[in-house]
């Protein structure tokens, strides 16, 4: 399937210039026409034939640039889906300026976790999507009532903990790759806490063996160090309740924390804290790119035969699996 993205902008009414706009580059499923507008400004019209579309959000990790998660995002397209990307330059932290998913750092304290949502840039592209189903090229052309939020790293975060019917009634499933709820001891909690998380929908937590950041970072939440999937483990087994059978997690062998992302950029973020990757970055990507494809055909779009091939993958013998559970 040919996929093709476009560029859009959007105005975060609650910040400041010039930290006030999000750029988003959204992927669809397109077809290819020859019409004027096509060879004219490289237009090319939506492939109807799955529409509409569900929608993907994805949250990238900090200082990660959305271009690092292209080849997600085309995977996914090419399935029948829709994907956001998106920069957002700004201040989450007072005086630090970064490439942020958009967190509401003061809703991760523990007087008010879960009491209200820490994406603070998902507001602003629902309303979005909301625009470009009334004018443009996508109008008409997406379901909005099937929403799932994906992420990396800290963006991993910001998605399964804002999938939550109560704050956002869209949002249907979520996923996300080295990520977990462990809260920071400077922020109050005692060490070790692990955070609860709304445990309503369908989720899939994956993790690397060789994730050298989350190592290196245990320190901050109290954690024993030296372990790369303790947290990890940790969120999906205590963060959640469970019992419906749709709740994943999926631990990788030999990928390290930056395994999800492709072009690799190694000035930003901290590329230092991690560990090499044992397997092959490209087989980790392909294999996350497929199991994450069956997990949203499976909840998402009820296909019967996509639970089937999942529950196949992740019960053959793979040297890139790990291990995983469900419940």
């Amino acid at each position: 399937m040919t996929v093709r993205a476009f560029f859009e902008a959007a105005s975060v009414e609650s910040d400041q210039s010039p930290y006030d706009v999000i750029h988003l580059k959204i992927f669809y499923p397109a077809k290819m026409s020859g019409n004027h507008l096509e060879k004219a400004e490289g237009i090319v019209p939506v492939n109807p034939e799955q529409a509409p579309f569900p929608v993907v959000i994805f949250f990238n990790g900090v200082n990660c640039d959305a271009q690092l998660y292209q080849w997600l995002a085309v995977k996914l397209a090419e399935r029948g889906l829709v994907v956001v990307l998106f920069n957002w330059i700004a201040q989450n932290i007072p005086g630090v300026t970064s490439l942020t998913p958009g967190v509401d750092i003061a809703k991760w304290q523990p007087k008010t976790y879960g009491t209200a949502p820490t994406a603070s840039a998902l507001p602003t592209l629902l309303a979005k999507l909301e625009a470009l189903q009334q004018q443009g090229i996508l109008a008409g052309m997406l379901d909005l009532q099937r929403i799932i939020l994906g992420g990396h790293s800290a963006g991993g975060r910001v998605a399964i903990e804002n999938a939550h019917p109560n704050f956002f009634p869209q949002v249907i499933a979520s996923f996300a790759y080295g990520a977990h709820t462990a809260g920071a001891v400077m922020s109050g909690y005692e060490p070790g806490t692990i955070l609860a998380l709304p445990d309503s929908l369908p989720m899939l937590l994956m993790g690397g063996t060789c994730d050298g950041v989350i190592t290196n970072s245990s320190d901050r939440y109290g954690i024993t160090a030296g372990d790369a999937t303790t947290p990890v483990i940790r969120t999906f087994r205590e963060a959640i309740a469970g019992g419906r059978n749709d709740s994943y997690l999926l631990l990788l062998e030999g990928a390290n924390h930056f395994s999800m992302v492709d072009n690799f950029d190694s000035t930003t973020a901290r590329p230092f804290l991690d560990f090499p990757p044992t397997q092959s970055p490209e087989n980790i990507r392909l294999l996350m790119a497929n199991i994450i494809g069956l997990f949203i055909d499976t909840y998402v779009r009820q296909k019967s035969e996509a639970s089937h091939e999942l529950q196949q993958l992740l019960n053959t013998t793979n040297p890139l699996i790990h291990s995983w559970e469900r419940k």
